[in-house]
């Protein structure tokens, strides 16, 4: 190119940062102008996690405003809290401001071909007419202080019908035909989506040498990390900063949370999951899933999962390698943070003496037990991945069974516990209103979904809160990562991935697949693709990468195998289509890492061992949690990887007890999304 074609190339390439932010597509802005701000925990009302443009003040603003409106508990009373919480979406000044009016309602998605950021209908959401179901569902509904703009004016409490006069005039001034962005309701959606950065290889740095399954980022937003171990003690932990040259800081001899004496450890049984409330800086609440042996345990008591309401006779599933039926246990169970270590933000233990048993279920075989805990960021909910029970094919066929838990993704609510009569069966908690059972009594109503065989580590992705992401182990053919829609069927045993299975017993019956509307696997890889030294796959679930060390991994999907051979990204192209390009991922280890990583023989490629599974801290920054250590994603020049994009990793990471703003501020996401955005629209010119 011509140094004059590459001064005008620059100059557009200015227009289009404008454009970009313009677009909502580089920089999330508020109505104010003002970029969003990072939140602690999620907002009561409104629900958003993370970043939001409201904070609490703001958020019980729009619930004093919608209570007046007395519409609470309806379809239409939905629709309309979540229309009032759009000026809380990060991308809220250009949901509102698509004209020079002033607006009160935001552009609403009214055509097909949008590409939703935050839906949890993975392929349905492109086609999703938001306009005409708000005018469907509210039109003839009457509402005070109606926010919907009266271009006719009219009643205090005028029905859609009173001031439009069809679907046509009202999704005319309301909708958003082919502009972007728009509410979908779900959060804000594009009509566009920018091409992905390439990834030559994913970069590696060692900075702990323990075996942990477990890590969750401080509530409190600082630099800390809570690391469990299988056999049943959680960690306390600081996180150095990018480039320091610093390790993990943790004291091995003093641990937060230590159960060893509760936990069964061996194998697929210890301490599997671990989940701090959204507002454990001031209740001091968390929670652990374990495992325990009733025979060593006076406390492991619960009911079998092998029972009448499923179907299943325990007395029929005999002895297992010498453990009777339901002899090991699934536990979750509530701790809080020691009152007398001051405030819960900066308590450094816990007190040991478990303060609530939420759940507790009787595991038929001893293996296929899931565990993992985790809380959904918009709704506060926990969810609890839960396996099919264990043996070969899911005899049982407990996955398919919808009074069963097993085989599920289960969804729970920890804050409202049951009084007298209630619909939870296991233990102490409440079922979320919306649950699948509220339009199926079919379901078991704490399932959320079903058709899982062993969900092995699931996220919610930090940029688009309403996708859930879990990697479910497969049989003997294929590893499969799942898309989490509330009420979807995954499929196992009838399908292990996209594949026909026939299983070698059936005791518990079977599932035609004509009688299910199975969702296929968004990501995945076959056993025949890996190469292991054990002969044998099982897939490990990450995080979709979030962090600014890796602008190359930004909006990637990352998972990995447990035998340590194989990583993968994953892209969703184009958003909102549930379709996912993925490639393999080369990675290596940082030539400045603090701890050396160990090299495997005959080959240039770190030694990771097992990979257990992913970790992500308030920076988002992504980590890989080995039988070697703990490995950190660090900048990608640092194993000579090319990205034209340049890290912005910061100097220094916020201290423990620094409020979230200050993790935020310590990462600079705003100067850096927009440097990238204008180097994007460069790039962009000079590969033309």
């Amino acid at each position: 190119m011509r140094p004059s074609a590459v001064t005008g190339a620059v100059l557009v390439a200015a227009v289009l940062l404008l454009v970009a932010i313009r677009d909502g597509h580089c920089a999330q802005l508020c109505m104010d102008s003002t970029f969003p701000r990072t939140i602690n925990g999620s907002l009561s009302f409104c629900g958003y996690n993370g970043t939001s443009c409201c904070n609490a003040t703001d958020d019980a603003a729009v619930q004093k405003q919608f209570a007046a409106m007395n519409i609470s508990g309806t379809p239409c009373g939905d629709i309309v809290k979540n229309i009032l919480c759009a000026r809380c979406n990060p991308y809220a000044g250009e949901l509102f401001t698509v004209t020079t009016t002033t607006r009160t309602v935001p552009l609403l998605c009214s055509t097909t071909g949008v590409s939703s950021r935050l839906s949890t209908k993975p392929a349905a959401a492109a086609t999703t007419d938001y306009c005409l179901q708000v005018w469907d569902t509210c039109k003839d509904v009457r509402i005070p202080g109606s926010p919907f703009q009266a271009p006719k004016g009219g009643a205090a409490a005028p029905k859609l019908t009173d001031v439009w006069q069809s679907v046509s005039e009202f999704c005319g001034a309301l909708g958003g035909s082919g502009k972007s962005p728009c509410l979908d309701g779900e959060g804000a959606a594009f009509n566009d989506t920018r091409p992905a950065l390439p990834v030559n290889g994913m970069c590696l740095e060692r900075i702990g040498n323990g075996s942990y399954l477990n890590m969750a980022a401080h509530p409190d937003g600082s630099n800390r990390v809570f690391l469990s171990n299988q056999a049943g003690k959680v960690f306390l932990a600081t996180v150095p900063a990018q480039g320091s040259g610093k390790t993990l800081q943790l004291d091995v001899a003093t641990p937060f949370l230590d159960i060893t004496d509760e936990v069964h450890f061996d194998n697929e049984f210890g301490l599997m999951g671990l989940a701090f409330h959204p507002d454990f800086a001031t209740n001091g609440r968390f929670f652990v899933s374990y495992n325990c042996d009733k025979t060593k345990s006076a406390s492991c008591a619960g009911r079998c999962a092998c029972n009448s309401d499923v179907g299943c006779d325990p007395a029929k599933l005999g002895s297992e390698n010498g453990a009777q039926p339901c002899q090991y246990q699934s536990v979750i169970a509530e701790y809080t943070a020691n009152a007398t270590s001051g405030t819960p933000a900066t308590a450094t233990s816990a007190n040991p003496t478990e303060v609530r048993r939420i759940m507790t279920l009787g595991l038929p075989f001893r293996t296929h037990h899931g565990g993992q805990i985790l809380f959904g960021p918009a709704d506060g909910y926990m969810y609890f991945a839960m396996g099919d029970g264990g043996s070969v094919g899911d005899p049982w066929n407990f996955a398919q069974n919808k009074k069963s838990i097993l085989g599920k993704i289960i969804r729970i609510d920890v804050n409202t516990m049951p009084s007298g009569n209630t619909t939870a069966g296991w233990g102490n908690y409440g079922i979320p209103k919306d649950n699948p059972s509220s339009a199926d009594p079919s379901f078991a109503p704490e399932v959320f979904a079903l058709g899982f065989k062993n969900p092995w580590r699931c996220s919610f992705d930090s940029g688009k809160p309403s996708y859930m992401y879990c990697a479910d182990v497969g049989q003997a053919v294929y590893e499969e990562v799942d898309l989490i829609m509330k009420g979807g069927n995954y499929g196992w045993r009838v399908f292990e991935g996209t594949q026909p299975y026939t299983p070698q017993s059936t005791p518990g019956g079977n599932t035609s697949a004509a009688s299910i509307d199975a969702i296929g696997p968004v990501m995945g890889y076959a056993h025949s693709s890996v190469n292991s030294n054990v002969g044998s796959a099982s897939i490990t679930g990450g995080y979709v990468y979030r962090s600014t060390v890796d602008p190359c991994l930004n909006g990637r999907y990352l998972y990995a195998d447990l035998y340590a051979k194989s990583m993968w990204a994953g892209t969703e192209s184009p958003e909102g289509s549930g379709l996912y390009n993925v490639t393999g991922l080369t990675f290596s280890c940082s030539k400045s890492s603090p701890i050396p990583c160990d090299v495997a023989a005959g080959s240039a490629l770190p030694s990771l061992g097992y990979i257990f599974s992913f970790g992500e801290d308030n920076a988002k920054d992504v980590y890989l949690l080995t039988s070697k250590g703990v490995y950190r994603v660090v900048d990608p020049a640092e194993c000579s990887y090319a990205c034209p994009i340049k890290s912005s990793a910061p100097g220094a990471s916020p201290p423990a007890g620094a409020s979230p703003s200050s993790a935020v501020r310590a990462r600079a996401p705003a100067l850096a999304t927009l440097l990238n955005c204008a180097l994007l629209a460069l790039l962009s010119l000079l590969s033309v």
